[in-house]
């Protein structure tokens, strides 16, 4: 029996049309499941972005460089309803911000599985662009696993790609699947070029909501180090017993921080961490995370030639903000 594909391809012009109306039908059903539950952030002090909310008691995600700085918050969903909100919490090494507003019984949109994800399926976008409130654009999944600096310095990891178009007041919208699930909060353009977009993704979304409401901020690991790249020669690398032409060099000690109690100077050159190469610092800071905290990590050094060995205990970064503070970026 012939595919529909195959059909549809069979029939010339007639199919070409039953293809692009199944392609329309799907576009159109998504925007009628999501879009509703996509509003306009209007933050006092930054402009307008976008909001996806999440439940119907008003828990709303969008980007930390949405309300930053703001003031106050109001959010306006299609249907009309306008309605002060606040921040929660923000974590700015992913460029989220989860919101609550004063509001109940709104449209509610569900977070995928964004792992499952593949290039060149369906993408829709949803947003406020220029205030142009509800706009829907389509694409693909151009590609996954991205990685994105965040303001912070940190990277965002596991970005998706996207052809969807996106413009400012996008951001904070969401990126949606064909089944209507949305896979990404869209975060950021690439100026000057075309249909190069990123999105969070929303397995990591959903990981920062999660800790935003169990701890009023997301947990991460801190040593108390600054880091750069540094070349590795291949004798130092090979005495180690590593695969790797790079690792990190400590530029910086915080005198009361975990590397400071460890005994870890400045000029050490990192070569592992918990038996990871670190190769870079995104290596490092991928490793820093909340399930590390407490948890004596073994770290090897390179020190004036020698390669030595040595425990340290990261502890929770001291500079995040907490529930009820004010949104400020975290260093």
């Amino acid at each position: 029996m012939p595919s529909p594909l195959n059909a549809a391809n069979d029939a010339g012009p007639a199919g070409d049309g039953m293809l692009l109306d199944a392609y329309s039908q799907t576009i159109a059903a998504v925007a009628d499941r999501v879009g509703p539950a996509v509003c306009a952030v209007i933050s006092k002090g930054r402009g307008m972005g976008s909001g996806v909310a999440i439940s119907p008691d008003g828990l709303i995600v969008t980007n930390d460089h949405v309300v930053d700085g703001a003031t106050a918050l109001e959010v306006v969903f299609p249907d009309g309803r306008r309605m002060a909100a606040n921040v929660l919490g923000t974590d700015p090494d992913t460029d989220l911000a989860l919101l609550k507003a004063h509001g109940a019984g709104l449209p509610a949109a569900t977070l995928g599985d964004s792992s499952v994800l593949r290039r060149g399926q369906i993408a829709v976008a949803i947003g406020n662009p220029l205030g142009f409130d509800s706009t829907v654009t389509a694409g693909v999944v151009s590609a996954l696993g991205r990685s994105l600096q965040s303001r912070s310095g940190r990277p965002i990891e596991d970005v998706i790609q996207t052809d969807a178009s996106l413009n400012p007041g996008n951001s904070g919208g969401a990126l949606v699947s064909s089944a209507g699930d949305v896979i990404g909060i869209n975060t950021a353009m690439i100026r000057g070029a075309q249909g190069i977009c990123f999105a969070v993704a929303s397995n990591t979304v959903r990981s920062v909501v999660s800790e935003i409401l169990q701890h009023g901020a997301v947990r991460r690991a801190w040593l108390g180090v600054g880091v750069d790249k540094v070349a590795l020669p291949r004798r130092v690398a090979d005495a180690a017993g590593l695969n790797m032409r790079s690792a990190v060099v400590l530029h910086s000690i915080a005198p009361d921080g975990p590397a400071a109690h460890a005994g870890l100077r400045s000029s050490d050159i990192l070569l592992s961490l918990d038996g990871i190469a670190t190769s870079g610092p995104d290596v490092v800071l991928r490793l820093l995370t909340a399930d590390k905290i407490g948890i004596p990590l073994a770290a090897r050094i390179l020190r004036a030639g020698h390669i030595v060995g040595l425990d340290v205990t990261p502890a929770r970064r001291p500079t995040e903000h907490r529930r009820g503070e004010p949104a400020r970026r975290a260093g």
